[in-house]
């Protein structure tokens, strides 16, 4: 974040504004929305805010400005075009420690007003950081058109309850899952339809019988996080995330993911490097079990898809067999999300009639697979956590009769912002990948479709002599 929002009381409190054109009657108005008590410095003043100082609603000093006019204010805004008076305006602001906005000039400002969507009490503020006014305008327009009219009429009513839903349920994650219920059910309908009274009716039917409920099993969503790109994110995992009293998630899990979840949420974090110690697969099974019984509502949050080499099924039968209820939701598995990315067809008519997933992970000092049926020609090789084997991996497949000119593309952190690619050949893969030096998760891609990636695209075939691409 370039800034960190907060919704500031300004209910009769004094705020100065400097100028007296349009653009600061469009910042009195929200000022004036907000409660505050308005001093006005200006020489001359539109009709607009003419009529405000007619009517007694601001006050104005129909001269220029003095420092000493900034003294017992909360805050500053400077809606002049004089250029002069604006970087004045904002050293003595600063100079007194005063949050000062001077409009359309975010180099000069200690705060930047922001987009608003007036629903009270629901307010809903977008900022782009000065970058960009119209796309945040934009955005608001876009949130005012999905969010009912009615919705601070919801808020309103919950207020209401809010103390009596408190003594009833004490357990802060019991009350959350509570006015889940409520918002996204009977309640809110007939809230936002103006049924006050069958709402309250309804509302104490549903605390009466969340207060007799007895403790239930909670349960575990198995959830793919794609190759790290949030918008490959399925809805339902979202949705999920948003909801999840405790994330575990794995180190390939992109921060951009992580970031999507509920704030509040329990995060554990599950994953390990090569090479260093971490929790192993049965204490993490024993964890997801531990969660589920505590009543939480878990989301196992796994890179790709759960069950793509993510040790998925091992899961899920640790959890039938301790009576947990487990639900698997897919997510884009990397070798389709970095094939897409990058434009390589994982099959072809003409070059690959098959595609073959396989792992490169060590088991007892080699790479168990099948290098007979991956050397076959005509089809794509995707080998997953292979690049710290990977000069096993090209040796053994030349020596099962693939041509040492064989097409090969690392991706690593696919589809992200932080992608990068090296392309090369079986016989020149492994110099080029010590000379880029990946350390991000890494996607090996083997076959003739490459080859038709580097033709369409000059950019990746620059990369191929020259070892790493972008």
């Amino acid at each position: 974040m370039q800034g960190f929002p907060i919704f500031l009381s300004l209910q009769d409190r004094p705020v100065l504004v400097v100028g007296g054109g349009e653009a600061a009657a469009r910042k009195i108005g929200l000022l004036l929305a907000a409660g505050a008590r308005i001093n006005l410095i200006a020489d001359t003043v539109i009709g607009e805010i003419a009529q405000l100082i007619a009517d007694a609603r601001i006050a104005w000093t129909g001269r220029g400005f003095d420092d000493d006019d900034l003294a017992g204010m909360v805050l500053a805004v400077v809606a002049s075009d004089d250029e002069a008076l604006q970087a004045r305006v904002s050293h003595a602001a600063r100079q007194r420690g005063l949050p000062v906005n001077v409009v359309d000039r975010p180099a000069l400002s200690s705060f930047i007003m922001p987009a608003i969507v007036d629903r009270s009490p629901v307010t809903i503020a977008i900022s782009t950081g000065g970058a960009a006014p119209a796309l945040a305008r934009r955005l608001r327009a876009e949130i005012e058109r999905a969010m009912p009219s009615a919705i601070g009429r919801l808020a309103r009513f919950a207020e209401i309850f809010r103390g009596q839903v408190g003594r009833t349920i004490e357990r802060p994650r019991d009350r959350r899952r509570f006015w889940d219920r409520v918002f996204a059910g009977r309640v809110g309908e007939l809230a936002l339809a103006g049924d006050e009274i069958a709402a309250r009716r309804e509302l104490i039917r549903l605390l009466d019988t969340t207060r007799n409920e007895p403790a239930s099993m909670g349960m575990v969503h198995l959830v793919g996080a794609g190759p790290g790109d949030p918008d490959l994110l399925t809805m339902k995992a979202y949705r999920l995330l948003q909801s999840a009293d405790v994330i575990v998630h794995d180190r390939l899990v992109s921060p951009e993911i992580l970031a999507m979840a509920r704030r509040d949420a329990e995060r554990v974090c599950v994953g390990k490097r090569r090479g260093e110690p971490g929790l192993s697969q049965e204490e993490i099974n024993a964890r997801l079990v531990a969660l589920a019984r505590d009543g939480n509502s878990v989301v196992r949050l796994k890179g790709g898809d759960p069950l793509v080499f993510g040790r998925g099924g091992e899961e899920i039968e640790a959890l039938v067999r301790a009576g947990v209820p487990v639900e698997v939701v897919p997510g884009i598995t990397a070798a389709l999300g970095c094939a897409a990315s990058t434009a390589v067809p994982l099959t072809h008519r003409d070059h690959a009639q098959s595609c073959v997933f396989a792992t490169g992970q060590l088991r007892d000092g080699t790479v168990a697979l099948d290098w007979r049926m991956l050397a076959r020609p005509r089809q794509t090789v995707v080998i997953y956590m292979g690049a710290g084997t990977l000069p096993i991996i090209a040796a053994r497949l030349m020596e099962h009769g693939l041509p040492a000119t064989t097409p090969v593309a690392l991706i690593e952190n696919g589809t992200t912002s932080r992608e990068r690619r090296v392309v090369a050949t079986l016989a020149t893969i492994e110099r080029q990948a010590m000379e880029a030096r990946l350390h991000g998760p890494t996607l090996c891609m083997i076959g003739e479709v490459i080859g038709l990636a580097l033709a369409r695209d000059p950019e990746v075939h620059e990369a191929e002599t020259a070892g790493l691409g972008h």
